[in-house]
């Protein structure tokens, strides 16, 4: 299959991107860049990739510029060249989220692209689109939408949850293909294990009102009366992190009323993505029981990042984002064996196990607290080895794979010539 991938890749850095950068890289790459282009590709399947850069940062997503159409239109040419340059017929695509600029980018795309091309593919990496059509849209929208983008050839969607974006748009075929990572800790057992279990213990013993040892308090890494709790995405209230850290000194208090040894930390990462979030969470640090407890890093990436997953206690993210499907940063927090706190919302509880006690209602720091003050005491081996089943990158890409070429396999094949008699 030729596969043209009409998408962005980092930079912006968000969950999308990064998760088309791996498909584009697990399937060879752009295919035009490849130095040898004879040898057989990845899962058979040659990408030709067309990187649809609309934003320079964060805060430019979202963003409706006259720059961005002019740019947009380049992108599409550019797709139609390469249909017929090398014969392309299979065009894939990422569709917007519940955002009326977005909206707007698929209309172009799909009117300019999609009459040139034999197949399309829409990969669903955000979810609401359908609920958002029926009650944020005039008619007249909702009818355009339907007329450029229905009957599609291919849906894949992440989840059960988000079928009903695949569905309301008539897909002929709608696919569900988790997200996967490459594994980010493979030494788990090895490496990150031994003080995970060391600090659990200790933390338990302490709790019960048992005194340490040297070797066990030195074992646990020296500070086991301290749970360190992670939140890593964007720092804005949409994705929990305010009910974090509110969550986190609600805890601290419960502890202090008990007069338990234990106390909770919390570790905010990412960047602030609007003025508006930047000044609610100066204003929160203003509270002592808050930025008693709290400690900003601000954006992490590759190493820091990984040290921050190592040495966690407690993965907590308590979203409610209104697009959210089915977030990168809660697959990491599963592969590096993190107990996980979050929300009832959308999909998320379809990343988990079943009846999972971590999962919390949204807008509820008071239950964000009691949830850390369960889960400081449980351990994430369950969901490490939920991760090696569900979520990694070989099992990504063969499904994603699978899918593609099953809307090839479907199509009927021309009727065999006729046998000339004699």
């Amino acid at each position: 299959m030729k596969l043209l991938v009409f998408a962005h890749v980092p930079p912006p850095h968000h969950g999308q991107s990064y998760m088309v950068k791996l498909m584009l890289d697990g399937f060879g790459g752009d295919h035009r860049k490849r130095r040898n282009a004879s040898t057989s590709t990845a899962h058979d399947i040659e990408c030709y990739h067309i990187n649809v850069r609309l934003s320079k940062q964060l805060q430019d997503i979202g963003d409706m510029r006259s720059g961005k159409i002019f740019l947009l239109l380049y992108y599409c040419l550019r797709a139609i060249w390469c249909r017929f340059r090398y014969g392309v017929e299979t065009f894939y695509y990422v569709p917007a989220p519940g955002k009326r600029s977005a909206l707007y980018r698929d209309w172009m795309v799909m009117l300019l692209c999609r009459p040139f091309f034999k197949r399309v593919i829409l990969h669903w990496h955000a979810a609401g689109l359908a609920k958002w059509l029926e009650t944020c849209t005039q008619i007249r929208s909702r009818s355009l939408t339907y007329r450029l983008m229905k009957d599609i050839d291919l849906s894949i969607v992440l989840s059960k949850y988000n079928r009903a974006d695949a569905e309301k748009l008539f897909a002929k075929k709608i696919e569900i293909v988790s997200n996967g990572i490459p594994d980010p800790c493979p030494a788990f057992a090895n490496d990150v294990l031994p003080l995970r279990k060391a600090r659990l213990a200790a933390r338990r013993k302490l709790i019960a009102g048992e005194s340490l040892t040297p070797g066990e308090q030195s074992q646990a890494g020296g500070d086991p009366q301290i749970v360190r709790v992670l939140y890593l995405a964007h720092c804005t209230r949409e994705k929990g992190a305010f009910n974090a850290m509110v969550g986190v000194a609600l805890a601290n208090k419960k502890l202090a009323e008990q007069h338990s040894p234990v106390s909770l930390q919390l570790t905010v990462t990412g960047s602030f993505v609007t003025a508006t979030d930047r000044a609610e969470f100066q204003h929160l640090m203003k509270d002592s029981a808050v930025s008693s407890c709290v400690h900003y890093v601000g954006f992490v990436a590759g190493e820091q990042k990984e040290g921050l997953l190592r040495m966690a206690d407690v993965f907590c993210f308590p979203t409610f984002y209104v697009n959210e499907n089915q977030p990168v940063n809660l697959i990491e927090a599963m592969a590096f064996g993190l107990p996980v706190l979050t929300t009832r919302w959308r999909s998320l509880p379809e990343i988990l196990p079943p009846n999972y006690t971590g999962l919390v209602e949204v807008h509820s720091p008071g239950q964000v607290a009691d949830g850390l003050l369960a889960l400081m005491t449980k351990d994430g081996e369950t969901l490490r080895e939920s991760f090696l089943k569900r979520f990694t990158l070989d099992k990504y890409l063969s499904s994603l794979a699978a899918a593609f070429h099953s809307i090839e396999q479907n199509e009927p094949r021309p009727a065999p010539a006729p046998v000339p008699t004699t």
